[in-house]
């Protein structure tokens, strides 16, 4: 079974990416501070594509009723991520306590869009801890749940 990230998480992360690649560029203390979150959320970013999100992509058919025996193949990814999910919210604090550094340097240097995505980024992080982590948890333990019976 093919499994993907919804369409829609793929593309805020990649806008949340490309947002993030223009701080960079911003110079002075705003693009060393963008710089110093680059280097703690990419290989955040890259477990969630590889094994967090995922699952989420069987969600809707899930809600409606419908469990198919490939759908065993979701259990790697969903057992990983409630086995790492304390690290993956550890790094979650890395990130915003990075984030925060940049917001700071942002407003002192006059880049407001990139104090706002900052924000939006730290609301992001927060979507997942409340969220979307859950959700992929409960995935896999409702397919564990079905699949037995």
């Amino acid at each position: 079974m093919l499994m993907e990230i919804p369409k829609t998480l793929k593309i805020e992360h990649d806008e949340l990416h490309a947002e993030l690649v223009e701080a960079t560029k911003a110079g002075g203390r705003t693009g060393q501070a963008a710089n110093a979150v680059a280097r703690v959320l990419h290989d955040h970013f890259v477990k969630e594509e590889q094994y967090a999100l995922p699952p989420l992509g069987i969600l809707k058919r899930l809600a409606h009723g419908t469990v198919q025996p490939d759908m065993a193949e979701v259990l790697q990814m969903t057992d990983r991520l409630e086995a790492e999910l304390g690290t993956m919210l550890v790094e979650h604090e890395s990130i915003v306590a990075e984030l925060a550094k940049l917001k700071d340097a942002a407003s002192a240097e006059g880049h407001p869009d990139v104090a706002l995505f900052a924000d939006k980024l730290m609301l992001h992080a927060r979507t997942e801890e409340d969220v979307l982590y859950p959700t992929t948890i409960l995935i896999g333990r409702y397919l564990k749940l079905m699949l037995a019976g």
